[in-house]
């Protein structure tokens, strides 16, 4: 059997949307993963298309807010001690990621990245058949004070100056937005461009299907380094089995700096560890999704049912779950929601893979051209799918850039 033109090493929203762009570009392509598709946090996360979410969670505000979460072990940020010493690196990058001067080129890139990818979109949903599974909900974010409220403003003050729609709401207005919240909210800004998926595993599922359905092959295997060799790169996989390609994107998520180093690159990819409770679909008439920003999780309206989720726990990819914070979660969501059904639950924790400035790595390693880095985007996997997709079928394929990768570059640490 002839060697694929590439091979993609992750099955998730990133990969298999990368593999598609680059099966209509003419490669034969072969998605290599160590679960199947969606196995990961591309199953579980909140659903949305954020692309007006150009803000950096390495950011000024950030570290003002970081001292008094990491005290709860069970709030919206926390790092467990086991892990502490081991994350302290990453932690120092992320400082020195939250200046100001960077946190400005961040946001230009991020910008950049948000715009290609809602323009690339509504094609890739519709030439892929997912098109009906977009919704336009928008989302509302919520504030308990008006001090929480005047904080978020400079926020808001930079989405506007890069042509985001939004509008401040209180009182009635904010209750025909979304009925039912618990009073101690005062007010909210609601963002009509903010979409969201049906459901992202059966969204992910259904591209690994579309994938097939055009040529490309899926196989479970647990890749553990990568060799370039003059004329392709050979994969070395726990299967034993002989696995090469003429080109590899790596795409392995949460995973994918363990296989960089047998390149011989460091990459500080850290793992975000986030909790949800999915309840069923009459839990709660939900009309949009609602950030409560303070408590640092969101309550979405999935086709399968209500989803409670979000915060951070910077725990690496080994420590145990630590279902408590899910159950933190959705005791809040209980009372900021009173009228929630909250039995009968089900828990989900998963790996969304970061790097200290926020921005995913894209682009090529330097152990060999042939080689695509396209990982590390957050909390945003979802949302910059289509537009990271375009990116790597450009750098496949020789055209010209949409963007300048340079903010991306896998080498900037």
């Amino acid at each position: 059997m002839a060697e694929p033109d590439v091979i993609v090493i992750g099955a998730g929203v990133i990969g298999l949307s990368v593999a598609i762009a680059a099966r209509r570009r003419g490669l034969s392509v072969t998605v290599v993963d160590r679960s199947g598709p969606a196995a990961g946090a591309s199953a579980g996360n909140a659903g949305a298309f954020a692309f007006t979410d150009i803000l950096p969670l390495a950011s000024p505000g950030i570290l003002k807010k970081a001292p008094k979460w990491l005290m709860d072990p069970l709030g919206p940020l926390s790092v467990p001690p086991a892990y502490a010493l081991q994350i302290a690196p990453w932690m120092f990058r992320f400082w020195r990621a939250c200046q100001p001067s960077r946190v400005d080129a961040s946001i230009a890139a991020q910008t950049a990245l948000m715009d290609l990818s809602k323009e690339e979109l509504e094609p890739f949903l519709r030439e892929s058949g997912t098109l009906s599974m977009l919704r336009k909900d928008g989302n509302l974010q919520v504030y308990e004070s008006e001090a929480e409220r005047q904080a978020s403003l400079s926020g808001w003050a930079v989405r506007a100056a890069h042509g985001i729609e939004f509008h401040h709401v209180a009182g009635d207005a904010m209750a025909d937005i979304q009925p039912g919240l618990s009073p101690r909210f005062t007010s909210g800004t609601f963002t009509p461009g903010w979409y969201s998926i049906a459901d992202p595993k059966l969204y992910t599922l259904a591209l690994a299907g579309h994938f097939r359905a055009i040529g490309g092959s899926i196989e479970i295997a647990e890749v553990t380094a990568l060799q370039p060799s003059a004329d392709g790169v050979r994969i070395f996989a726990a299967d034993g089995k002989a696995r090469a390609g003429k080109k590899v994107v790596l795409a392995a998520g949460a995973f994918s700096h363990r296989i960089a180093k047998s390149l011989g690159e460091a990459i500080p990819l850290e793992t975000e560890r986030g909790y949800n409770t999915t309840l069923a679909p009459d839990a709660f008439d939900l009309r949009t999704q609602v950030t409560f920003g303070g408590h640092g999780f969101v309550v979405t309206r999935l086709s399968t049912g209500i989803r409670v989720g979000g915060a951070v726990e910077l725990g690496g990819l080994d420590l145990p779950a630590n279902f408590k914070r899910s159950e933190a979660m959705l005791t809040k969501a209980k009372a900021f929601l009173p009228g929630l059904k909250h039995e009968g639950g089900s828990q989900w924790m998963g790996f969304r893979p970061s790097l200290p400035d926020s921005l995913p790595a894209i682009g090529r390693s330097k152990a060999s051209a042939r080689i695509v880095y396209s990982f590390g985007h957050g909390h945003l996997g979802l949302t910059q799918s289509a537009g990271t997709a375009r990116l790597v079928a450009d750098l496949l394929t020789g055209a010209d850039n949409t963007l300048d990768l340079t903010p991306f570059s896998p080498h900037r640490f």
